[in-house]
């Protein structure tokens, strides 16, 4: 009984590296998307984000972040923030419609002007709000839109992960192509290398805390580093959560004017 028990037990890791090798880069790729930005139905989390110069000057931006999903992992979300500080965007609200291949929709809220104003697609690489991530950061990019390559795998901390090579299909981006360290029991990504058009590594992304919230693990603290500019953004997510049942309806321009303090708070 013992002999064939080990028999089980010895097939079933087999088993299972073997579905794991299975697994395409892109498919890996798919699975962190599910994992890094598609978790629960919906999520909410209040977001302290932190602007560092090379300097060491710090700038804070505070808002609450509300996404919703509408379909399986890579398909349509909704995205809501609402900024509590500093002065100079309180009141600011952000919105984006996220669709599988095909541009994402923007719209910002400035509250100064009282006007909507649509973020053009070919914005997307633009800062958002100062910091070094884009507003196609916010809402993650297609997996579609680039070639993946299982570059390695390698041991990061005390996690052991694929390494990942991602190149653009297209020159609408910044930079040539992405190296992802994708947690091989999360799928979480936990670094991410940037390099320019000249092949130099220029931006860095780093998951600095994970924990788990509901069953999900999440990236509850991460950093984004631009080695050319010396600039620096940390972003914590605190009071998060899932599967709160948000309402379609906060995704309007209505709400974006006016959002509805149950959701922001």
């Amino acid at each position: 009984m013992r002999i064939f028990s080990s028999v089980i037990a010895v097939l079933a890791v087999l088993f299972i590296s073997s579905s794991s090798f299975a697994l395409s880069a892109e498919e890996m790729m798919k699975k962190s998307q599910a994992a890094f930005l598609y978790a629960g139905k919906d999520f909410k989390a209040r977001v302290m984000m932190k602007l560092i110069s090379k300097g060491g000057q710090e700038r804070t931006r505070e808002l609450t972040m509300l996404r919703k999903n509408y379909g399986e992992p890579g398909e349509e979300q909704k995205y809501f923030m609402y900024f509590f500080q500093p002065a100079d965007v309180k009141d600011m609200t952000f919105m984006v419609y996220k669709y599988p291949k095909k541009d994402d929709d923007r719209w910002l809220f400035v509250p100064s002007i009282n006007m909507v104003r649509r973020i053009a697609a070919q914005d997307k690489l633009s800062s958002f709000v100062g910091s070094d991530f884009t507003y196609e950061d916010i809402s993650g990019r297609d997996i579609e839109d680039d070639t993946h390559a299982l570059v390695k795998e390698e041991k990061l901390g005390d996690k052991n992960c694929y390494v990942i090579k991602s190149t653009p299909k297209t020159a609408d981006v910044d930079y040539s192509y992405k190296l992802s360290w994708v947690d091989k029991a999360s799928y979480l990504p936990v670094k991410e290398e940037y390099y320019d058009r000249k092949g130099e590594l220029y931006k860095v992304f780093t998951a600095d805390e994970i924990k788990d919230i509901k069953g999900f693990p999440t990236v509850t603290k991460r950093t984004m580093k631009n080695l050319q500019s010396g600039h620096t953004t940390t972003v914590a997510y605190l009071k998060v959560d899932y599967d709160i049942g948000i309402e379609d309806s906060l995704f309007s321009e209505r709400y974006l004017r006016k959002p509805p303090k149950k959701w922001i708070e």
